[in-house]
């Protein structure tokens, strides 16, 4: 059986089904390609004794190969937060399907619902867009269609941009595009110990010290309760 495991967003983010599944696993992989590890990958080993874990990543993951692995043995597959974020897990569960093999997916905290905690409400939220570590603009095409419905908008990051080359390409970017950034919101390892959210000006912000992982976000209209949440937030 193959197992989709989410890790959440920090090393005891996972839950107490998702522990009982790795204790017991014949093989254990973590993704290590979607995201940067916030956390050295050894805090979540020690909690499993005798446990073998085994990071993989692109080639690994998208190649299925575990996947036969899966018909014979109990095989589980770690993501750093939900396991269905990525589109990359969902193929998963196709060829899954296709071949026959049992799957079963433990859901657990994501950057998604993490982002409330900046007093946007979810339902508020358009679509999801990221900054590719590639010189290109297209991703600012969805801030713009939700901005057309006073929708904000989460801006994922690549992994290989850091903080000081992300915001540079996203004040560049949205001049480019003609789009006006007022204020942002800036969301620094949400889930962990030292979680922070700044809100201001893309000026203000842009010499900030952020580590990874972080996110941008591109608020729309605002109700009052949101924007009193914000105020709290800035710099």
């Amino acid at each position: 059986m193959l197992y989709l495991i989410g890790l959440g967003l920090n090393e005891k983010g996972y839950s107490k089904e998702a522990y009982e599944i790795i204790s017991k696993a014949d093989k254990i992989y973590v993704d290590t390609y979607t995201i940067e590890f916030p956390y050295k990958i050894s805090a979540l080993i020690s909690q499993f004794r005798g446990k073998r874990f085994m990071a993989v990543g692109r080639d690994f993951v998208e190649g299925l190969k575990f996947l036969d692995e899966a018909k014979k043995n109990d095989v589980v597959l770690l993501v750093y937060g939900s396991p269905l974020v990525a589109t990359t897990h969902t193929a998963i569960i196709k060829e899954a399907v296709e071949k026959k093999i049992k799957i079963k997916i433990i859901h657990a905290g994501s950057i998604l619902d993490a982002i409330a905690e900046t007093g946007l409400q979810p339902y508020k939220f358009g679509k999801t867009t990221s900054l590719p570590n590639f010189p290109v603009e297209s991703y600012l095409d969805v801030v713009k269609e939700n901005l057309k419905v006073n929708a904000h908008t989460l801006i994922l990051v690549d992994i290989g941009l850091n903080f000081e080359g992300a915001i540079k390409r996203l004040n560049l970017d949205s001049k480019k595009k003609g789009i006006k950034l007022e204020k942002i919101i800036i969301c620094e390892r949400l889930g962990l110990k030292d979680s922070k959210i700044y809100y201001d000006s893309i000026n203000k912000l842009k010499n900030k010290k952020v580590k990874t992982p972080f996110c941008f976000i591109v608020p729309g209209k605002m109700h009052f309760l949101e924007e009193e949440v914000l105020e709290s937030f800035k710099v």
